[in-house]
């Protein structure tokens, strides 16, 4: 008999962690069966991208595409549904109009797009450029009192390489196991980069920038980052109330500017024509995340929460298709999943659409410090012991493959038996590491249990990230369905567990 106990102990002993947690099966069948029979994914995708994109935060496409998102999360039945301040954000901006053409010594149609919170052009603005080698605020007197009214060209700084790897990749075992091997969870924190030299740079940049409108230059042309016609455009000016619009800037194309910089270094000339209009947006310069809920049906858990997000905005060259209305797209249908099967959660479930998050997740960040704590003083709220998940997705529109555990291993037996339904899908893998860049940092940071899923890189890194190339013809339907249903069934589980995810110790006071 005492053999007997013993290997049953031993048996006991050597069952799996995750077969202590338990899966809901039939509902996973019940999600699977929603998400890929009745996705509408690519529905939710073309109203944000085709129809309202781009989405600058306060841009009249990102406050339109908000109030497309709350009137559909509403018509699926979700609670709560609202777009709710953050904090000041500042001025919206877009543009309406671009044309920059080189009509000697031939004619050709350049590829440009002005950068966010730049000036128009006054009009048409024509003439020879003239070329300009500045790195920072040494170089400037050269150039002082000689470019007013002028088409200046910031000279490359580089040289076009030769591509040889594959334009779009997945994971595959080599990759995904260098995940799951690196077992260093090395701290992402903005605040650990060498104060003085952040200090240094942003005061360079700035007297550059105020030399170039202490100049009257007529028009900026710089050269994008990426090769092939690809524009990678971002901010050019401040969008706080009362700074200084920047001066009319464009990135063109690099091959285009590269050869008007030949042919001028050449001795040949040039001529160019532009004309650029932009507006800016003064009526209201707050942030706003749109919000909604499933509400919790257990007397005891209702006032728990789990959330689930992804950021809104995006940046204006492209629509926002992989960065980041794919995110988007995934939390929504998720809602619209749980919805349409009549779920009712034991703890509230709350989406999350962030706006502010390209310029340094903002609206996450300030969502955070309102609801549950200060980051710098870790003085917490009371709602911060109430939050028992965020699920964040924000790596382009590829599928997920598993989970960054952020360095907390103790949900690593949960996340192990949640993934499990979804093998076969190609999701089962878990990285003890960091990943940083996007909103779940904004909860990690009050040492609250946020995730972002590991997702396969598709084209994000090498064509569309921040580019005009960021469109709905580059996101996979069929990655965003299995997206769609692996996050469903995340939230759904972290609602119905007895107890929330566990948490990792509290990080000191940054003004410790």
């Amino acid at each position: 008999m005492r053999k007997v106990y013993a290997l049953a102990l031993y048996l006991i002993i050597l069952v799996p962690a995750n077969a202590q947690e338990p899966i809901d099966w039939e509902m996973v069948g019940r999600i699977k069966h929603e998400g890929f029979n009745n996705s509408q994914v690519m529905e939710i995708m073309f109203q944000l991208t085709d129809v309202h994109g781009p989405r600058l935060t306060n841009s009249p496409g990102q406050l339109a595409a908000a109030a497309w998102a709350e009137q559909q999360l509403r018509e699926w039945g979700a609670s709560n549904v609202k777009q709710e301040a953050w904090g000041e954000f500042g001025r919206g901006w877009s543009t309406e109009h671009v044309a920059l053409e080189m009509t000697a010594p031939g004619y050709a149609s350049l590829i440009a797009y002005p950068k966010a919170w730049t000036a128009s052009t006054d009009g048409v603005v024509s003439g020879q450029p003239v070329i300009v080698e500045i790195s920072g605020p040494d170089d400037l007197d050269r150039y002082r009192g000689t470019l007013q009214d002028k088409i200046v060209i910031l000279r490359p700084s580089r040289e076009l390489d030769l591509h040889l790897d594959p334009l779009a990749v997945r994971h595959d075992k080599e990759s995904l196991q260098k995940l799951t091997m690196d077992q260093v969870a090395r701290p992402i924190n903005r605040s650990s980069r060498n104060p003085a030299r952040v200090n240094r740079w942003r005061a360079d940049r700035k007297k550059v920038f105020d030399f170039y409108l202490e100049e009257e230059v007529a028009l900026l042309l710089d050269a994008s980052s990426r090769d092939y016609g690809t524009i990678t455009v971002s901010a050019g000016g401040a969008y706080s109330p009362g700074e200084p619009a920047g001066p009319p800037t464009l990135t063109v194309s690099f091959e285009q500017l590269s050869r008007i910089v030949r042919l001028l270094d050449k001795d040949v000339p040039v001529e160019l024509s532009a004309s650029v209009s932009n507006t800016f947006y003064d009526d209201d310069f707050q942030g706003y995340n749109i919000i909604a809920e499933i509400p919790g049906s257990d007397r005891r858990l209702k006032d728990e929460v789990v959330m689930l997000g992804a950021h809104f905005d995006s940046w204006h060259a492209g629509t926002g298709a992989t960065d980041n209305a794919a995110g988007s797209v995934v939390t929504m249908e998720v809602i619209r999943i749980l919805k349409a099967l009549n779920i009712k959660p034991r703890r509230t479930i709350r989406l999350a659409l962030w706006t502010g998050e390209e310029q340094g997740l903002l609206g996450s960040r300030g969502y955070v410090k309102k609801r549950f704590g200060d980051r710098e003083t870790m003085q917490l709220k009371a709602a911060h012991k109430n939050l028992a998940a965020y699920f964040n997705l924000d790596n382009g529109s590829g599928k997920i493959r598993g989970v960054y555990l952020q360095g907390n291993d103790a949900v690593r037996p949960i996340f192990e038996a949640w993934l499990k339904p979804f093998n076969d899908l190609g999701a089962s893998s878990l990285a003890f590491r960091n990943t940083g860049g996007t909103d779940h940092l904004s909860f990690d940071a009050l040492g609250l249990p946020g995730f972002q899923f590991i997702q396969d890189g598709l084209e994000y890194g090498s064509k569309t990230h921040h580019t005009n190339m960021d469109v709905y013809d580059h996101v996979v339907e069929a990655d965003l369905m299995q997206a769609a249903v692996i996050m469903a069934s995340f939230v759904y589980h972290a609602a119905q567990r007895d107890k929330k995810l566990p948490r990792k110790p509290l990080p000191v006071a940054a003004t410790n």
